[in-house]
This record gives structure tokens, sequence and C-alpha cells, in this order.
């Protein structure tokens, strides 16, 4: 029943999310109607315009759920236990090794099949 309740959706949000449906074509079609200005400006104008619209788009519950989702997602990324400058060393040298031993067989096999096949066609 709560998983109902939320993802009911309020009028003020529609109308929040068509204001930033509106707000990006106005970014848009801003963007086109002034291409002949300096790039300079319209990127300065498409920006504010998106800064305006992600702000807008937060206020929202869909909004406020996503912030929170970033917000438990950087904590969990503070939690994990990053290599060392040593460990980050000697896995990529594993790493270097295995895939030249795997080149190296493949190679081998390579020549051992094609040198096969030309014995048998002649």
């Amino acid at each position: 029943m709560n998983s109902n309740i939320e993802n009911q959706k309020s009028p003020l949000d529609i109308v929040k999310w068509l204001l930033v449906a509106a707000v990006v074509a106005v970014a848009v079609v801003g963007n086109s109607i002034y291409s002949d200005e300096s790039l300079l400006y319209r990127v300065i104008g498409v920006l504010v315009l998106a800064i305006v619209a992600v702000g807008l788009s937060l206020t929202t519950g869909q909004g406020k759920r996503f912030s929170e989702f970033v917000k438990a997602a950087w904590v969990e990324v503070r939690k994990v236990v990053w290599p060392t400058r040593a460990e980050t060393r000697q896995t990529t040298i594993i790493v270097i090794v295995a895939v030249l031993i795997v080149a190296l067989l493949l190679y081998l096999m390579d020549t051992l099949f094609s040198w096969l096949i030309k014995l048998l066609i002649g």
C-alpha cells in the first residue's frame, strides 16, 4: 500500500515536470533562434536554463527520491576500501603477464593448426 502512495504523482509535481520540459524546450529553441550570437553566450544561456531545470526537477517527489539515492550512493562509495598504489601495480603486472601467456598460447595453437592444415591440404 505504501508503494501505491509513493507512485502517485501530485498535481504540483506534474506542473513542475511540465515546467521542466518547457525550460528545456526554451533552451533548445533559444539556442536555435540565437544561433548568430556568440557561442559563449549561448552556452552560458543553456547552462543557466539546465541548472534551473535540474533544480526544479529536484523539488518533485521523484527528484527528492533521486537526490536521496545519490546521497546513499556516495555514502557507499566512501565505504569502499581502495587498493594502494603497490597493490594496483602488482595487480596490473599480473594481468599483463596473464595476457602475454594467453597470447603466446594462442599464437602457438594458431601456428600448430596452420602447419597441420598445410600438411593435410598439401
